[in-house]
Protein backbone atom coordinates (compact mmCIF):
# COMPACT_ATOMS: atom_id res chain seq x y z
CA UNK A 1 0.00 0.00 0.00
CA UNK A 2 3.12 2.65 0.39
CA UNK A 3 3.17 3.06 -3.61
CA UNK A 4 -0.46 4.30 -3.79
CA UNK A 5 -1.97 5.15 -0.74
CA UNK A 6 1.12 7.09 1.03
CA UNK A 7 3.60 6.32 4.31
CA UNK A 8 2.21 10.00 5.23
CA UNK A 9 -1.58 8.75 4.94
CA UNK A 10 -0.86 6.26 7.56
CA UNK A 11 -1.64 7.32 11.30
CA UNK A 12 -1.87 5.07 14.72
CA UNK A 13 -5.32 3.90 15.57
CA UNK A 14 -7.85 5.98 16.93
CA UNK A 15 -11.45 5.91 18.70
CA UNK A 16 -14.13 7.39 16.34
CA UNK A 17 -14.76 10.79 16.42
CA UNK A 18 -17.86 10.89 17.65
CA UNK A 19 -16.22 9.66 20.81
CA UNK A 20 -14.84 12.84 22.02
CA UNK A 21 -16.65 14.04 25.20
CA UNK A 22 -17.60 17.76 23.41
CA UNK A 23 -18.90 15.76 20.77
CA UNK A 24 -20.80 13.72 22.86
CA UNK A 25 -22.30 17.15 24.87
CA UNK A 26 -23.83 18.02 21.46
CA UNK A 27 -25.43 14.99 20.89
CA UNK A 28 -29.12 16.54 22.09
CA UNK A 29 -28.91 19.57 20.72
CA UNK A 30 -28.30 17.85 17.21
CA UNK A 31 -31.19 15.35 17.53
CA UNK A 32 -33.65 17.95 18.11
CA UNK A 33 -32.64 20.28 15.62
CA UNK A 34 -32.59 17.33 12.84
CA UNK A 35 -35.62 16.02 13.97
CA UNK A 36 -36.81 19.51 13.85
CA UNK A 37 -36.06 19.87 9.90
CA UNK A 38 -38.35 17.47 9.30
CA UNK A 39 -41.25 19.27 10.03
CA UNK A 40 -40.87 21.43 7.02
CA UNK A 41 -38.29 19.25 4.88
CA UNK A 42 -35.75 21.15 3.52
CA UNK A 43 -32.99 18.45 4.38
CA UNK A 44 -31.62 18.20 1.01
CA UNK A 45 -31.51 20.24 -2.23
CA UNK A 46 -34.75 19.37 -3.07
CA UNK A 47 -36.41 21.22 -0.01
CA UNK A 48 -39.97 20.02 -0.53
CA UNK A 49 -41.22 21.67 2.46
CA UNK A 50 -43.59 18.53 2.91
CA UNK A 51 -44.38 17.85 7.22
CA UNK A 52 -42.16 14.38 6.86
CA UNK A 53 -42.95 14.51 10.83
CA UNK A 54 -46.66 13.95 10.62
CA UNK A 55 -45.85 11.31 7.55
CA UNK A 56 -45.85 13.26 4.06
CA UNK A 57 -43.53 12.69 2.26
CA UNK A 58 -41.94 14.34 -0.53
CA UNK A 59 -39.47 13.34 -3.41
CA UNK A 60 -37.75 10.94 -1.72
CA UNK A 61 -41.20 9.23 -0.81
CA UNK A 62 -39.87 8.57 3.49
CA UNK A 63 -41.70 9.79 6.01
CA UNK A 64 -41.19 10.18 9.55
CA UNK A 65 -38.93 6.88 10.04
CA UNK A 66 -35.82 5.58 8.01
CA UNK A 67 -36.73 2.47 5.96
CA UNK A 68 -33.98 -0.16 5.74
CA UNK A 69 -33.81 -2.33 2.67
CA UNK A 70 -30.77 -4.77 4.11
CA UNK A 71 -28.54 -4.61 7.09
CA UNK A 72 -24.73 -7.37 6.77
CA UNK A 73 -21.41 -7.31 6.62
CA UNK A 74 -20.31 -6.17 2.82
CA UNK A 75 -17.16 -7.44 1.15
CA UNK A 76 -17.82 -5.90 -1.91
CA UNK A 77 -16.79 -2.43 -0.84
CA UNK A 78 -13.10 -0.94 -1.23
CA UNK A 79 -10.27 -2.88 0.43
CA UNK A 80 -9.74 0.06 2.53
CA UNK A 81 -13.37 -0.47 3.93
CA UNK A 82 -13.90 -4.25 4.11
CA UNK A 83 -10.43 -4.69 5.47
CA UNK A 84 -10.60 -8.63 6.80
CA UNK A 85 -13.98 -8.30 8.28
CA UNK A 86 -15.89 -6.81 6.18
CA UNK A 87 -17.57 -3.23 5.94
CA UNK A 88 -21.24 -3.09 8.48
CA UNK A 89 -23.63 -1.79 5.79
CA UNK A 90 -27.27 -0.44 6.39
CA UNK A 91 -29.05 -0.31 2.64
CA UNK A 92 -31.42 2.69 3.70
CA UNK A 93 -34.53 2.55 1.00
CA UNK A 94 -35.30 5.30 -1.60
CA UNK A 95 -33.24 8.23 -2.39
CA UNK A 96 -33.60 11.66 -2.80
CA UNK A 97 -32.00 11.68 -6.82
CA UNK A 98 -34.08 9.82 -9.66
CA UNK A 99 -31.18 8.24 -11.88
CA UNK A 100 -32.43 6.48 -15.30
CA UNK A 101 -29.59 3.64 -15.10
CA UNK A 102 -30.08 3.18 -10.90
CA UNK A 103 -28.92 -0.42 -10.95
CA UNK A 104 -30.99 -0.73 -7.62
CA UNK A 105 -33.95 0.88 -8.71
CA UNK A 106 -36.04 -1.34 -7.16
CA UNK A 107 -34.40 -0.03 -3.47
CA UNK A 108 -34.24 3.42 -4.51
CA UNK A 109 -37.30 3.99 -6.10
CA UNK A 110 -40.08 1.99 -5.17
CA UNK A 111 -42.53 3.38 -2.91
CA UNK A 112 -42.71 0.75 0.27
CA UNK A 113 -39.41 -0.61 -0.45
CA UNK A 114 -37.66 -1.97 2.87
CA UNK A 115 -38.54 -2.00 6.42
CA UNK A 116 -39.50 1.04 8.37
CA UNK A 117 -37.08 1.88 11.69
CA UNK A 118 -37.09 4.13 14.28
CA UNK A 119 -34.26 4.78 16.09
CA UNK A 120 -33.72 2.58 19.00
CA UNK A 121 -34.11 -0.04 16.26
CA UNK A 122 -31.75 1.53 13.76
CA UNK A 123 -28.92 1.49 16.72
CA UNK A 124 -29.83 -2.23 17.77
CA UNK A 125 -28.25 -2.80 13.98
CA UNK A 126 -25.58 -0.81 14.39
CA UNK A 127 -24.60 -2.72 17.25
CA UNK A 128 -25.06 -6.44 15.95
CA UNK A 129 -22.95 -5.13 13.09
CA UNK A 130 -20.39 -4.23 15.78
CA UNK A 131 -20.50 -7.72 17.27
CA UNK A 132 -20.05 -9.06 13.69
CA UNK A 133 -16.75 -7.77 13.67
CA UNK A 134 -16.96 -5.61 11.15
CA UNK A 135 -14.46 -2.87 10.47
CA UNK A 136 -16.85 0.68 10.52
CA UNK A 137 -20.72 1.27 9.94
CA UNK A 138 -21.50 2.02 6.03
CA UNK A 139 -24.48 3.98 6.06
CA UNK A 140 -25.75 3.76 1.95
CA UNK A 141 -28.08 6.87 0.71
CA UNK A 142 -28.57 8.25 4.28
CA UNK A 143 -29.20 11.75 3.33
CA UNK A 144 -33.03 12.30 2.84
CA UNK A 145 -32.52 9.88 6.86
CA UNK A 146 -30.41 11.94 7.87
CA UNK A 147 -32.39 12.74 11.58
CA UNK A 148 -33.16 9.13 12.08
CA UNK A 149 -29.01 8.02 11.84
CA UNK A 150 -28.61 10.92 13.80
CA UNK A 151 -30.58 9.99 16.92
CA UNK A 152 -29.67 5.92 16.14
CA UNK A 153 -25.97 6.99 16.66
CA UNK A 154 -27.24 8.63 19.95
CA UNK A 155 -28.27 6.07 21.39
CA UNK A 156 -26.12 3.49 19.61
CA UNK A 157 -23.33 5.63 21.22
CA UNK A 158 -24.83 5.09 24.45
CA UNK A 159 -25.06 1.53 24.34
CA UNK A 160 -21.75 0.86 23.52
CA UNK A 161 -20.64 1.70 19.49
CA UNK A 162 -17.44 2.06 18.81
CA UNK A 163 -16.97 1.88 15.00
CA UNK A 164 -16.17 4.37 12.84
CA UNK A 165 -18.94 6.15 10.60
CA UNK A 166 -18.97 5.62 7.06
CA UNK A 167 -21.30 8.22 5.30
CA UNK A 168 -22.07 6.46 1.90
CA UNK A 169 -23.88 9.20 -0.34
CA UNK A 170 -24.72 10.56 -3.96
CA UNK A 171 -23.22 13.98 -3.12
CA UNK A 172 -26.54 15.57 -3.35
CA UNK A 173 -26.50 16.96 0.47
CA UNK A 174 -26.91 20.42 1.95
CA UNK A 175 -24.21 21.78 3.16
CA UNK A 176 -26.82 22.77 6.40
CA UNK A 177 -27.42 18.80 6.94
CA UNK A 178 -23.74 18.00 6.56
CA UNK A 179 -22.98 20.52 9.18
CA UNK A 180 -24.77 18.74 12.01
CA UNK A 181 -22.80 15.59 11.25
CA UNK A 182 -19.95 17.42 11.84
CA UNK A 183 -17.84 15.30 14.69
CA UNK A 184 -20.20 12.34 13.93
CA UNK A 185 -18.99 11.09 10.57
CA UNK A 186 -15.01 9.47 10.24
CA UNK A 187 -15.22 8.83 6.42
CA UNK A 188 -17.07 10.50 3.59
CA UNK A 189 -17.83 8.68 0.80
CA UNK A 190 -19.99 10.61 -1.86
CA UNK A 191 -20.55 9.47 -5.40
CA UNK A 192 -19.80 12.74 -7.73
CA UNK A 193 -22.42 11.34 -10.87
CA UNK A 194 -22.21 14.02 -12.82
CA UNK A 195 -20.96 17.82 -14.40
CA UNK A 196 -22.91 19.23 -16.23
CA UNK A 197 -26.41 20.51 -15.45
CA UNK A 198 -28.22 19.83 -18.08
CA UNK A 199 -26.95 15.77 -17.76
CA UNK A 200 -27.51 15.75 -14.06
CA UNK A 201 -31.53 17.11 -15.40
CA UNK A 202 -31.86 14.20 -18.23
CA UNK A 203 -30.14 11.59 -16.07
CA UNK A 204 -31.43 12.16 -12.90
CA UNK A 205 -34.27 15.02 -12.92
CA UNK A 206 -31.57 17.20 -10.53
CA UNK A 207 -30.18 20.08 -12.55
CA UNK A 208 -28.68 21.71 -9.74
CA UNK A 209 -26.54 18.36 -8.50
CA UNK A 210 -23.02 19.66 -10.10
CA UNK A 211 -22.86 22.98 -7.75
CA UNK A 212 -24.57 20.92 -4.75
CA UNK A 213 -22.40 18.37 -4.88
CA UNK A 214 -19.12 20.96 -5.14
CA UNK A 215 -20.69 22.48 -2.26
CA UNK A 216 -21.21 19.69 0.14
CA UNK A 217 -17.88 17.92 -1.22
CA UNK A 218 -16.06 20.89 -0.04
CA UNK A 219 -17.83 20.89 3.77
CA UNK A 220 -17.06 16.97 3.83
CA UNK A 221 -13.16 17.87 3.20
CA UNK A 222 -13.25 20.18 5.64
CA UNK A 223 -14.76 18.26 8.51
CA UNK A 224 -12.61 15.39 7.70
CA UNK A 225 -9.52 16.25 5.21
CA UNK A 226 -7.86 13.38 2.95
CA UNK A 227 -8.36 9.98 3.53
CA UNK A 228 -6.05 8.10 6.44
CA UNK A 229 -5.47 4.53 7.41
CA UNK A 230 -4.46 2.74 10.31
CA UNK A 231 -1.39 0.85 10.22
CA UNK A 232 -2.98 -2.85 8.93
CA UNK A 233 -4.87 -0.47 5.67
CA UNK A 234 -7.98 0.30 6.86
CA UNK A 235 -9.76 3.57 6.17
CA UNK A 236 -9.72 5.35 9.39
CA UNK A 237 -10.82 8.87 8.77
CA UNK A 238 -11.02 10.82 5.52
CA UNK A 239 -12.74 11.53 2.15
CA UNK A 240 -13.33 8.88 -0.48
CA UNK A 241 -14.71 9.70 -3.67
CA UNK A 242 -16.21 7.37 -6.27
CA UNK A 243 -16.85 8.32 -9.36
CA UNK A 244 -18.80 6.32 -12.00
CA UNK A 245 -17.13 6.49 -14.95
CA UNK A 246 -20.31 6.38 -18.07
CA UNK A 247 -20.54 5.83 -21.41
CA UNK A 248 -19.69 9.07 -23.79
CA UNK A 249 -19.40 11.08 -20.73
CA UNK A 250 -15.55 11.10 -20.48
CA UNK A 251 -15.12 14.89 -20.37
CA UNK A 252 -17.79 14.86 -17.55
CA UNK A 253 -15.11 12.64 -15.73
CA UNK A 254 -12.44 14.81 -16.59
CA UNK A 255 -13.81 17.86 -15.74
CA UNK A 256 -14.61 15.79 -11.98
CA UNK A 257 -10.80 14.48 -11.36
CA UNK A 258 -9.48 18.22 -12.51
CA UNK A 259 -12.19 19.92 -9.92
CA UNK A 260 -10.95 17.24 -7.53
CA UNK A 261 -7.09 18.41 -7.68
CA UNK A 262 -7.29 22.22 -7.79
CA UNK A 263 -10.71 22.86 -5.17
CA UNK A 264 -10.39 20.07 -2.87
CA UNK A 265 -6.64 18.18 -2.76
CA UNK A 266 -4.72 16.72 -5.44
CA UNK A 267 -4.39 14.03 -2.15
CA UNK A 268 -7.69 13.17 -2.67
CA UNK A 269 -8.29 9.60 -2.76
CA UNK A 270 -10.97 8.45 -5.42
CA UNK A 271 -12.34 5.09 -6.65
CA UNK A 272 -12.63 5.38 -10.58
CA UNK A 273 -15.78 3.34 -11.32
CA UNK A 274 -16.22 0.90 -14.02
CA UNK A 275 -18.97 -1.17 -13.43
CA UNK A 276 -21.68 1.03 -14.92
CA UNK A 277 -24.42 -1.26 -17.16
CA UNK A 278 -27.48 0.03 -18.59
CA UNK A 279 -30.14 -0.31 -15.86
CA UNK A 280 -33.63 1.15 -14.67
CA UNK A 281 -35.45 2.75 -17.64
CA UNK A 282 -31.94 2.96 -19.60
CA UNK A 283 -32.79 0.45 -22.69
CA UNK A 284 -36.38 0.22 -22.03
CA UNK A 285 -38.52 0.94 -25.37
CA UNK A 286 -40.61 4.27 -25.00
CA UNK A 287 -43.91 4.13 -26.44
CA UNK A 288 -43.45 7.15 -27.40
CA UNK A 289 -41.49 8.87 -30.69
CA UNK A 290 -42.36 5.97 -32.33
CA UNK A 291 -40.68 3.16 -29.84
CA UNK A 292 -37.52 4.23 -29.58
CA UNK A 293 -34.93 3.28 -26.94
CA UNK A 294 -34.88 5.39 -23.80
CA UNK A 295 -31.59 7.00 -23.15
CA UNK A 296 -30.16 4.97 -26.37
CA UNK A 297 -26.35 7.41 -25.53
CA UNK A 298 -25.99 5.18 -22.35
CA UNK A 299 -27.65 2.18 -23.14
CA UNK A 300 -23.90 0.46 -23.19
CA UNK A 301 -20.97 -0.19 -20.77
CA UNK A 302 -18.12 1.58 -20.85
CA UNK A 303 -15.38 0.63 -23.09
CA UNK A 304 -12.17 -0.26 -22.02
CA UNK A 305 -10.39 2.41 -23.64
CA UNK A 306 -13.24 5.14 -21.97
CA UNK A 307 -12.03 3.70 -18.45
CA UNK A 308 -8.60 4.01 -19.72
CA UNK A 309 -8.75 7.48 -20.64
CA UNK A 310 -10.79 8.40 -17.28
CA UNK A 311 -7.66 6.70 -15.40
CA UNK A 312 -4.97 8.84 -17.56
CA UNK A 313 -7.22 12.17 -17.24
CA UNK A 314 -7.05 11.37 -13.12
CA UNK A 315 -3.64 11.28 -12.99
CA UNK A 316 -3.43 14.26 -15.57
CA UNK A 317 -4.94 16.30 -13.35
CA UNK A 318 -2.81 15.74 -10.52
CA UNK A 319 -4.78 13.06 -8.22
CA UNK A 320 -2.38 9.77 -7.49
CA UNK A 321 -4.71 8.11 -4.36
CA UNK A 322 -6.71 5.71 -6.07
CA UNK A 323 -8.04 2.48 -5.10
CA UNK A 324 -6.77 -0.57 -5.69
CA UNK A 325 -9.29 -2.33 -7.85
CA UNK A 326 -9.35 0.62 -9.94
CA UNK A 327 -8.94 0.05 -13.55
CA UNK A 328 -5.36 -0.19 -14.10
CA UNK A 329 -3.22 1.65 -16.26
CA UNK A 330 0.18 0.54 -16.99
Amino acid sequence: MESRTGKQFVVPAAQPVYLDHVVRQTFEQRVQSALQGLNECRLCPRKCGVNRAAGESGVCQTGRQARVASAFPHFGEEDCLRGTRGSGTIFFALCNLRCVFCQNWDISQSRGAGVEMDADRLASLMLDLQEQGCHNINLVTPSHVMPRVIEALSRAIGRGLRLPIVYNTSAYDTVSSLELLDGLVDIYMPDFKFWSSETARRLANAADYPQRARDAIREMHRQVGDLRFTPDGVAQRGLLVRQLVMPGQIEESRRIYEWLAREISPDTFVNIMGQYRPANLVGSVSAHAGGSVNFQEINRCPTRAELTTAYAAARSAGLWRFDERSPHVP
